[in-house]
């Protein structure tokens, strides 16, 4: 195909796809249906069909069809092109603001509004990098090895869900973030050696923040108590707190004073077993030097 016609070339749920709908995230299948009808309603209103709409924003009719139907969630670039195309006067361009407040899955939104809410951000992983550290090669290379496999559509939107969680290092005023990862993990070449040279640089650059404490749990310790699972506590302005681990109140997440403080409690003493923030970055970046 030459450059002229691959320029030319709609676009097709193959190729650029929307995001699919998550069924079970009520408030994201309205917002999603009630933008799919109003861009319905415009089109028709002006005489577009939608096969000739499809060309006109670059996208294949098929895909028309299923963002007007609610069954996929348009992109900004879709919404920006519409509004031109429909003389909208900017109305559909702006109904990207509530699109994107329902763009990643309903478990992601509620984990990131936490995130983005928090005082005191504090988690032990103890077989993968955290997410919240993770490269986009990284956590692409985690997703597709998921069983049953994940679609490319939902690998994109996942990652693209997990990447956006990352905002939590640009807030102001900053929030209190500390880190504890298992030296295994950092040494699992996970996508090759370029990802995971990558995904080394990026631990390292979140590791020098002056509101990140990372610290690494060498190989040679013997025993600590986070063995049975990841440990995540996140503390708020009011005082209020919440905790989740794998090992403890069945993975839930918790308000519980008395649960809280076991969960402190386990998280203060694995990182004072853990290497200092100082020998954890310097052991980070002879694993990239030997990498």
């Amino acid at each position: 195909m030459t450059v002229e016609a691959e320029a030319g070339r709609l676009r097709t749920e193959a190729d650029e796809p929307g995001w699919e709908v998550d069924p079970d995230d009520e408030w994201g299948v309205a917002v999603i249906a009630t933008v799919g009808r109003q861009l319905k309603l415009r089109r028709e209103a002006v005489g577009i069909r939608a096969a000739e709409f499809g060309t006109a924003v670059g996208y294949g009719e098929d895909m028309v069809y299923k963002i007007e139907g609610g069954k996929r969630i348009p992109r900004q670039e879709y919404l920006v092109k519409a509004d031109e195309v429909l003389g909208a006067g900017g109305l559909i361009a702006a109904t990207w603001e509530d699109v994107k407040k329902v763009r990643y899955p309903k478990k992601v939104r509620e984990l990131a509004k936490l995130e983005a809410q928090a005082v005191e951000i504090g988690l032990y992983e103890c077989h993968i990098i955290p997410g919240l550290l993770q490269s986009p090669g990284h956590a692409k290379a985690l997703f597709e090895a998921r069983q049953p496999p994940y679609s490319p559509d939902e690998v994109e939107r996942m990652v693209a869900a997990r990447m956006a969680r990352r905002s939590v290092f640009e807030r102001s005023p900053a929030p209190a973030i500390s880190f504890v990862l298992e030296e295994a993990a950092l040494r699992r070449p996970i996508g090759g050696t370029m990802v995971w040279r990558q995904q080394l640089e990026r631990v390292l650059e979140v590791g020098r923040l002056h509101n990140v404490v990372i610290q690494v749990m060498p190989l040679h310790t013997d025993t600590h108590s986070g063995m049975d699972g990841r440990i995540e506590l996140l503390k708020f302005p009011d005082g209020t707190a919440v905790g989740r681990s794998d090992g403890a109140f069945n993975g839930r997440p918790t308000s519980d004073p008395k649960q809280l403080r076991v969960l402190e409690l386990r998280y203060a003493t694995i990182r004072a077993q853990a290497l200092s923030p100082k020998e954890s970055l310097a052991l980070i970046e002879q694993l990239l030097g030997e990498s």
